[in-house]
């Protein structure tokens, strides 16, 4: 087991490769109270095209990662979340559009939360009859996201900029595509994105690594995996060419949103991980310098009543995309996103783009990271996305003090490029009740 100090905030992480090909890594917190266990696997909505060789290709139903994560809870003798319950635990699942990720939280009982956590998820259980019946209660939840207005607005954009790629489609599927998904198709899903080498299993909390490795080692030495093969996953070509400039949509809101989106040139970024990282916080801190709620654009904006304070805008860089977005509510969307653009596309020479604000926005932006140490579930969950290679949520602080103001200037000559901008407006529809 390998042992690593982070002087800086005073952590120490333990990590090993199990012989299955199982990432464990362990953070023990004396301090802590609660431990919190999160199963991750590298595998989310967007690969739904995928196989072992470039010609054996397979097609599966949007919304089978999801599907699928919802179905390992139920076992043929119960509900898993009955079993946590019983041990002093609460369990939860999420699926996102690169990963599906399974946790637990307790103060005891850790070893028996633990073992349930890695036992249920390793011995799937699915039939016609179970599948049939789960198809109903997805199709809720979908119908539910459906009347959220800032969930359409979110997919409104992804939309309009990713109109090939999977990334496009709801994480839950549809309605329509969730009917066509079977328990052959949940067992090829998994037998191929679930096996140890694709997965990741962080442990935090007040733990003894030895201890705890011990227990996991034990458990994984009982079960029979094949062995690992290298997935080819596939998705759709896209250009510049593709991207919508435009397109608007009508649901009961009270009033008018904008969004203006940004796609990102993968071509562009750094391949290596801890410059991939910096990139990311330098475009940040670029947009914080630009638009955050200091800043003198976002003052005057607010100020002439073209923007309120549901304005705000977001980086999202993951396994094979990235783009970035910038929303809110206003009476005039057009003209919102009209000085959102004419302010990115002069961010060369905007005065608050200058070193002062720079170094007070690092400082704001550390005060923040080291307070979110303070959960356990930001760790787990920001440490597991494993994007940028060996460097760790635990190098971010060192990250963020090396970037210069030549390096935020940088990320935003890189990124900032109007052929590759987009607009989705929502306006109020006439003939519903609106929402809020």
């Amino acid at each position: 087991m390998n042992k690593k100090v982070y002087q800086q905030i005073n952590e120490t992480l333990y990590e090993e490769v199990l012989d299955n090909g199982l990432k464990v890594f362990l953070l023990p917190k004396a301090d802590f109270h609660k431990t919190y266990g999160l199963f991750s696997t590298n595998y989310g909505s967007v690969d739904n095209h995928f196989g072992y060789q470039p010609d054996e290709l397979t097609q599966v139903p949007d919304g089978i990662a999801h599907f699928l994560e919802h179905k390992l809870f139920e076992k043929e003798d119960g509900d898993v979340f009955q079993k946590f319950g019983q041990q002093g635990a609460s369990a939860n699942a999420f699926t996102s559009f690169t990963k599906t990720s399974y946790l637990f939280s307790a103060t005891d009982q850790i070893k028996q939360n633990l073992l349930t956590l890695l036992d249920f998820v390793q011995a799937p259980y699915f039939t016609e009859e179970t599948v049939e019946k789960e198809k109903g209660i997805i199709g809720q939840e979908i119908q539910m996201y459906d009347d959220d207005p800032n969930w359409q607005q979110f997919f409104g954009i992804i939309k309009n900029l990713y109109p090939k790629h999977p990334l496009h489609i709801d994480i839950a599927g549809t309605v329509a595509s969730i009917a066509d998904i079977t328990a052959e198709d949940l067992y090829l899903c998994y037998n191929t994105f679930y096996h140890p080498s694709n997965m990741v299993l962080f442990i935090v909390g007040n733990i003894d690594p030895e201890e705890t490795m011990a227990w996991i080692k034990e458990n994984q030495k009982e079960k029979v995996f094949p062995e690992a093969k290298e997935i080819i996953r596939q998705y759709p070509t896209e250009t510049i060419a593709d991207i919508r400039p435009e397109s608007r949509m009508e649901m009961p809101v009270m009033r008018p949103k904008g969004v203006l989106g940004i796609k990102g040139a993968m071509d562009k970024l750094p391949t290596e991980g801890r410059e991939l990282l910096r990139f990311k916080n330098a475009l940040n801190l670029l947009f914080q310098m630009l638009f955050g709620t200091t800043s003198a654009n976002y003052l005057r904006l607010y100020d002439d009543g073209t923007i309120d304070d549901t304005f705000g805008f977001e980086v999202n860089l993951d396994r094979g995309f990235y783009f970035a977005d910038f929303s809110g509510d206003s009476e005039t969307p057009q003209d919102m996103l009209a000085e959102v653009e004419k302010i990115l596309l002069r961010a060369a020479e905007d005065p608050e783009i200058n070193q002062e604000n720079l170094d007070l926005l690092k400082k704001k932006m550390l005060g923040k990271y080291f307070q979110s140490l303070n959960s356990l579930e930001f760790i787990a969950n920001q440490f597991t996305q494993s994007l940028f290679g060996d460097t760790t949520l635990f190098d971010l602080p060192e990250v963020i003090q090396s970037i210069t103001l030549a390096d935020v200037k940088a990320a935003g000559a890189s990124f900032i490029d109007p052929t590759s901008f987009s607009r989705f407006y929502m306006y109020p529809s006439e003939s519903n009740t609106p929402i809020g």
